[in-house]
Formats: C-alpha cells, sequence, structure tokens
C-alpha cells in the first residue's frame, strides 16, 4: 500500500547520508515492518532485516560476543541472512527493537562506522523498562507513524484524483456540489468504519464485506490486550481499565475522560502510568485543555484533564462492541445510512483527531465551566495553531442549529485567535465569518 511515510524515509536517505538512524515509532500493526521491508527492496542494493521479536540464538550471540569487532559482527550477519551487504549502498534493519534495547545502544558505533544506513521500527519505545539500563543514541531520528489517513486510504480503493481537488476547494472555499460532497461524504463513511490499520484497510478491498473486517479488527484489539497484560507489568489492570472504558467515555456529551468511572476515589496519580503506557503504544490520542488558550497551547496545557481519542476509528468503532457478533453493531448500519445518534457523535470528533494528529498537530481542547456567570461556561472541541494564530475547531455530527461556545469563544478572545472552523456532514460554507468544511477536509487545517 502506498503510505505518505515512504517519502519521509526518502528524504532522510537522500539528505542524511547515514549520518544517523532513523526510528520508526508506531502501535502495533499499523504497518511499520511493512513499510521498512518495502524501503529497503526499493531504494538499496540489498537490506538486512532483523526481527528482534523472534531473535534466534546465534544472532542473540553475535550481537553478545562481536559487537566490539565490526567487521566480525557484519560477515557473521550476513553469513547468517544469507544476504551480501554494500558499503553504502545497504540498509540494516533493526524490527522490534524495543524488544532488545541494547542493539538500539549500538547504533551510534554503527553509524559512526559508516558503511550502511539503519532503520530502527518499534512501539513503546520511550517506556522505562525499554531504555532502562541503556544510552539512547543521539544519531537518531524519531519519526511517528500513524494508521492510514484518508486520502491513504482513497489511494488503496485505487483513487489519487478526488484529494487533489478537494485541496484546491478548500484553497478556495468553493463548494463541491451535492453529488461529489455525496460521494465523498460516502467514501469517508466505508473509512470511518474500516479505519486505518493496514491489515483491515486490505481485508475490506479483498472482499468489500465489513464483516471480514471487524474480525480482523478484533484480532488487533485482542492484540494490544495481550501486549498489556504482557508488557504493563505491575499496572496493567489499570491499562485495562482505561483502555476498556474508552467507548463509554467519548460516547458521554463532554467527552473528558473521568477516573470516577473506574473507581469512585480515583486520582489522576493512580492512573498516570496507565495513560501513560496507552500513549506510548500509540493505541491513544490524548487531548489536553488548554486553559489560556491565547499564549502557546503547551504553556497553558492542564495535564490532569484530558480527552482519550482512539488513534484509529475503525478500532474504536469494532472496540464499542467487542464482546457482540457483528449484527449487533448498530454503528455500521447507522454510519452507512446516516443514521447518527447523539453518542455515534463520538465517532466524528474521534476521526477528526485522527486526521488532526495525522497531519502533525498536537491535540488540545478548550474548557471552562463557570455556573455563576453562563457566558464563561464553554467547550471548544480542538485548538490548533495556523499562521500563528489559535483557530478554534467545532465538531457536528448531524443537524445543528446554533454553535453557543464557539460564539462566546470568539467573542472572549476577539482579535487573539484566529480563523473559526465548523466540521460537518455538510458541504463547504462561510457564514459569519465562520469556515464550515466537510469532516473529510479536517485533513488540510
Amino acid at each position: 500500500m502506498k503510505r505518505k511515510i515512504y517519502g519521509r524515509l526518502l528524504e532522510w536517505k537522500e539528505k542524511d547520508q547515514g549520518s544517523c538512524a532513523l526510528l520508526l515509532d508506531g502501535a502495533r500493526r499499523v504497518g511499520k515492518s511493512y513499510i521498512a521491508r518495502q524501503f529497503g527492496e526499493k531504494e538499496y542494493r540489498s537490506y538486512l532485516m532483523i526481527d528482534f521479536a523472534h531473535m534466534q540464538r546465534e544472532v542473540r550471540e553475535i550481537f553478545e560476543n562481536d559487537r566490539n569487532d565490526l567487521d566480525l559482527f557484519f560477515n557473521k550477519l550476513s553469513a547468517y541472512y544469507r544476504t551480501t551487504l554494500y558499503r553504502r549502498e545497504s540498509l540494516v534493519i533493526f524490527d522490534e527493537v524495543q524488544r532488545y534495547p541494547e542493539a538500539r545502544e549500538l547504533i551510534k558505533y554503527l553509524v559512526a562506522d559508516g558503511r550502511y544506513d539503519y532503520l530502527e521500527t518499534g512501539s513503546l519505545i520511550s517506556l522505562k523498562r525499554n531504555v532502562e539500563n541503556i544510552v539512547i543514541p543521539s544519531e537518531e531520528e524519531h519519526v511517528e507513524m500513524f494508521p492510514m489517513d484518508f486520502e491513504e486510504f482513497l489511494w488503496a480503493m485505487g483513487d489519487e484524483t478526488t484529494v487533489p481537488y478537494l485541496k484546491q476547494c478548500f484553497e478556495e472555499l468553493r463548494p463541491l456540489g451535492q453529488a461529489l460532497h455525496r460521494r465523498v461524504m460516502n467514501d469517508f463513511r466505508q473509512y470511518i468504519l474500516v479505519g486505518g490499520m493496514p491489515q483491515a484497510v486490505t481485508a475490506y478491498l479483498e472482499t468489500k464485506n465489513f464483516e471480514d473486517t471487524d474480525r480482523v479488527k478484533k484480532r488487533i484489539l485482542t492484540l494490544y490486550r495481550q501486549d498489556i497484560t504482557k508488557f504493563a507489568g505491575g499496572y496493567e489492570a489499570r491499562v485495562l481499565s482505561v483502555f476498556d472504558g474508552l467507548p463509554s467515555q467519548l460516547s458521554k456529551t463532554e467527552k473528558k475522560y473521568k477516573l470516577s468511572s473506574i473507581e469512585k476515589e480515583a486520582r489522576f496519580r493512580d492512573y498516570e502510568n496507565a495513560f501513560m503506557w496507552l500513549t506510548e503504544a500509540m493505541v491513544v490520542n490524548n487531548c489536553y485543555n488548554a486553559t489560556e488558550p491565547t499564549v502557546g497551547l503547551a504553556m497553558s496545557e492542564e495535564h490532569t484533564t484530558r480527552k482519550c481519542y482512539m488513534a484509529d476509528t475503525g478500532l474504536l468503532v469494532t472496540h464499542t462492541f467487542m464482546d457482540d457478533r457483528f449484527t449487533d453493531n448498530e454503528l455500521y448500519r447507522d454510519i452507512l445510512l446516516d443514521r447518527m445518534h447523539v453518542n455515534e457523535g463520538m465517532l466524528m470528533e474521534n476521526i477528526v483527531s485522527q486526521e488532526l494528529r495525522a497531519g502533525g498537530h498536537r491535540l488540545y481542547f478548550y474548557s471552562r465551566s463557570d455556573t455563576d456567570n453562563r457566558e464563561n461556561h464553554m467547550e471548544i472541541d480542538f485548538l490548533i495553531r495556523k499562521k500563528r494564530k489559535i483557530c478554534p475547531v467545532e465538531v457536528k455530527s448531524g443537524v445543528y442549529r446554533k454553535h453557543s461556545s464557539l460564539d462566546k469563544f470568539r467573542r472572549k478572545f476577539s482579535g487573539k485567535i484566529g480563523q473559526a472552523y465548523i466540521l460537518y456532514t455538510k458541504d463547504i460554507l462561510v457564514r459569519e465569518e465562520v469556515i464550515h468544511l466537510p469532516l473529510y477536509m479536517a485533513m488540510f487545517l
């Protein structure tokens, strides 16, 4: 499958010329190993891929005994993998490098040696147990890999022409027209339900059957639960509680994660490691309350008040009905038939968070409660930075009649903020200086 991250790998190869390794970090099953192997096959004379998740005893012995003699080290690896390595024309891939941190520490010396390029892939890269007792190499560039975005999903469907035209309409604020908008929304609804995990997209392309796709996603979610049990040592019960509570938290009108729903007297400090684990695994996208939206968002970040979105909306659809049969999953039917209920608006907000994150944004929202003065009581779904201004973004899932929080926010911070946006299910519209965009245009913000 065509992935945008491939261009980033090419840029690294051409620009850095072996002066640093590239570390590709992402959730399990997001496609890291596939893209690394594809990159090695297409861009190098040869490549050697070491899978540390299934490292053989002979390979471990090479790393333990021969690392101080790089000539012998590479001769043995070349012989074991039956791969000829060529100076400055070969790529060495450390796959699932978090499973053997000593290999990551060795990167410093391999880069200094200079004979090959080095690409690392992994998940849970920065978790304490995976960096303990090693020196993190400074000769390492860290890049995050996300699930397939909507444009990549369309590429997989054989459509490479729609998004460039959508971008033109976005830049000119020109409506698409009813027929084209309806077609793109139909594709976008499929994307919401399938998601961006490559295995799920492949299953859908092969069968065009949501039930087959749902089975693939259930296997991925089961894998995540197994990872939690295996790698979240000491606090796996709390990680599972937070993970299992995601659908119910997001289905609420106010989507801030409330720990009291898990445990009555729960404190954030008790669950901090659980949230950190899910964040490091890139299973969730955290969205923090920025209490002063006219300054740098990170500077006013309230760390204990957060929304917790799933990194892939297709997985959220399946997670919501994880223990039920596919035929009981009402979300598929309602999304396809455009019969949105209030709690299903969680999917629209989640897909926007996914597209914003893939576009490079960190996620922030604005929330303020004031029972004495309703004018100060407001909540904005997302805040993004564009052209050095903070821009409010509201997500509306169905027919709506007003946007009172957005109006109050614009009045309160008038002159200090940038363009206001509403993302909804209809065509482009500019009204009262607010730009209304179809949900699928979140990728352009």
